[in-house]
């Protein structure tokens, strides 16, 4: 058997592991060291197994993942969600469907400092969906609109998805979060306009408004956001201004969550230890897959498959339309039934080469990459953030109502693709500034 044959065979037996519900990280490593082993012999590929693993994971720009986490997860924890739906809401609940438009906004404003499209719908969830349910809210709406402001997490920055896709790419982070931030505001638009158009053409959807409040009660509410747009300048601010580098960002983010939740209140031993804890088991599990992946990676080089794959692509001749739609549909159903990090990172190794020789923009691809694996997750039939929303509002609701709830969202969705890919510079203009 050729090299790249036991390359292509080693992704074979990849997708089958995974299809038997394997763990994404130990299928990558172990299908990863076989190849190696039979390309290369026992002493090699013990070798690379002992060394690659440390030699990446102990790079410096990886060690801003656990930092972004634990502000995430402090953040979290320290309840600034609440201030940021009743200032969304002071703002923007007299509109038609005004508290679903403002809980939209406040997953944006709350995606700012977490970067986890799972924790944005968690949170939310528990603070929106009860308040829309009161005021008559179809079910379907309230949770929809939750689901999917969720996927905000994974655009706006700091996304722990364009973080390591920055990292494998070897593009830069900050550019990558200046073109996420593009992205995400005209994400958070668009749902915006479907749900007001929504209400608008059948009223019963959310039969009440919210009377109109005053100019001082909206001041005074957005006094109460203090929290995250202070976090939000130091990190990003900071970041931009040049004050820091991306990866020194997330210390300083980790750091200044945990001082301004404790002025605000929200911080405890408890709150800690449990952010802390939650940090390290999910640094873990992202680490093993980074790892697995930066090991498939270098078994795809040594047996060629990869160099193979990528012009067996181009030798078709497909349009970069044809490409990006390919690649499209290949994120979506990866999305629907995997974890995003581990999706993306299992088929960056085989995509990137192929996007690189196509001439397509890396930073372009970042984002994009990272909207279609958010899609998958609000996608039936798995869909995570609806699970997630399902898990945490009124058990009358099903699964059902919030996948229905989530349909209209996802025609959003396409409209703001369909913008991405035919005009880049909606994501592109924030970096071409900078």
């Amino acid at each position: 058997m050729t090299p790249e044959l036991i390359g292509l065979a080693g992704l074979a037996i990849l997708a089958l592991l995974l299809l038997l519900r394997m763990p994404v990280g130990l299928s990558l490593i172990l299908v990863s060291f076989s190849g190696i082993y039979i390309l290369l012999g026992a002493r090699p590929a013990w070798g690379i197994l002992t060394s690659v693993p440390y030699q990446f994971a102990a790079k410096w720009t990886l060690s801003s993942v656990p930092m972004f986490l634990l502000m995430g997860y402090v953040c979290y924890h320290g309840g600034m969600t609440r201030s940021l739906f009743a200032a969304a809401r002071s703002w923007l609940g007299a509109l038609p469907g005004g508290l679903a438009i403002a809980s939209v906004f406040g997953a944006g404003g709350f995606a700012a400092v977490t970067g986890s499209s799972v924790a944005c719908s968690a949170a939310m969830g528990r603070i929106a969906v009860p308040e829309m349910t009161r005021a008559g809210y179809d079910p379907g709406l309230a949770t929809g609109s939750i689901a999917a402001a969720g996927t905000l997490g994974a655009l706006i920055p700091p996304s722990i998805l364009l973080i390591l896709f920055g990292i494998f790419a070897q593009v830069p982070i900050g550019q990558l979060f200046l073109a996420g931030i593009g992205a995400g505001v005209l994400t958070a638009i668009s749902y915006a306009l479907m749900i007001y158009i929504r209400v608008r053409i059948n009223p019963a959807l959310a039969p009440t408004r919210e009377e109109p409040v005053s100019w001082g009660e909206r001041f005074t509410h957005l006094r109460g956001i203090w929290p995250v747009i202070t976090l939000f300048v130091v990190v990003i601010g900071g970041m931009f201004a040049g004050l820091f580098t991306a990866t020194e960002a997330g210390a300083v983010g980790a750091l200044a969550s945990c001082i301004i939740a404790w002025l605000n209140g929200g911080l405890t031993l408890a709150t800690l230890r449990q952010s802390v804890n939650e940090t390290i088991v999910t640094t873990a599990a992202l680490f093993l897959i980074a790892i697995g992946a930066n090991l498939l990676t270098r078994f795809l080089a040594l047996s060629g498959s990869g160099e193979l794959i990528t012009q067996t692509i181009l030798a078709f001749g497909a349009s970069e339309l044809a490409l990006i739609l390919g690649i499209a549909l290949v994120y979506i159903i990866l999305g629907m039934f995997l974890d995003p990090i581990g999706a993306m990172l299992l088929t960056l190794p085989v995509l990137l080469p192929v996007v690189d020789e196509a001439g397509l923009s890396l930073i372009w691809f970042g984002v994009f990459v990272a909207k279609f694996l958010e899609i998958g997750m609000i996608t039936p039939p798995v869909g995570l953030n609806v699970f997630v929303i399902k898990g945490v509002v009124d058990r009358s609701i099903s699964l059902g109502t919030i996948f229905k709830g989530v349909i209209w969202f996802l025609v959003a969705d396409a409209v703001v693709v369909a913008i991405m890919i035919a005009f880049p510079q909606t994501v592109l203009w924030l970096p071409g500034l900078s």
